[in-house]
């Protein structure tokens, strides 16, 4: 969260919509206006199937590289939430960005998932280690709003391909993908410096962009 590359952050939202099994004390949008804290509670739970539309002024532009980063509240590498990201130049129609999900089975409320088995979807990394994306992808040169779609993850939900997308389910109080920040670097270069993704954990503490690993404050999530 503290990159160099990451030059501004969301400035206002619209639209939030939870779902299921969110209580009201999670419910507060404005946490995910502005810079990334990098803790388990400022953030906005969407609940299951929940959304929420994020707003950029100036827009993000597209560069070379990666443009934004989505940063969720795991506190693990494996215990993760996903979503959908979808992009919009004017606030009405979005693009969905493409994703794959390879985790063969069911995920228990508790349960794990390797995240090499992850693209496409935020939520990828730990807590203070955003997920990027390239507005190449969706082939936009702009976009003034980021929508994130929480991922109900009982296998429902289906990747690209049609693939049921397995995340930790069933899970209560802040159910669903917790959104803390989204990010903009305006064309920044992968982490890696050759335009890939990066690189997955290799073990807990290791996650995401920027060599470090996160802290979490045991509590469900």
């Amino acid at each position: 969260m503290d990159d160099p590359a990451l030059v501004a952050w969301a400035t206002d939202w619209q639209e939030y919509d939870p779902g299921e099994e969110v209580d009201a004390a999670f419910q507060t949008p404005q946490l995910a206006v502005g810079h990334a804290v990098g803790n388990s509670v400022d953030i906005v739970s969407l609940g299951r199937g929940g959304q929420i539309t994020m707003i950029f002024d100036p827009p993000i532009q597209n560069g070379v590289g990666w443009d934004f980063a989505v940063f969720e509240n795991s506190f693990s590498d494996s215990f993760l939430e996903l979503a959908y990201v979808e992009a919009s130049s004017d606030g009405v129609t979005f693009s969905r960005f493409d994703s794959d999900s390879l985790t063969p089975d069911p995920v228990s409320g508790f349960g794990a998932i390797d995240p090499t088995n992850v693209q496409g979807l935020a939520g990828k990394y730990r807590q203070a280690y955003g997920t990027p994306f390239d507005l190449d992808d969706v082939g936009l040169d702009t976009a003034s709003h980021i929508r994130i779609i929480d991922i109900v993850g009982d296998g429902a939900s289906l990747d690209t391909s049609g693939d049921p997308i397995y995340d930790p389910y069933p899970t209560f109080g802040s159910a669903g993908f917790d959104l803390e920040a989204i990010g903009v670097s305006n064309g920044a270069p992968y982490p890696s410096g050759d335009y890939s993704p990066p690189a997955d954990p290799a073990f807990d503490g290791e996650a995401g962009f920027g060599g470090g690993g996160g802290c979490f404050v045991s509590a469900l999530f």
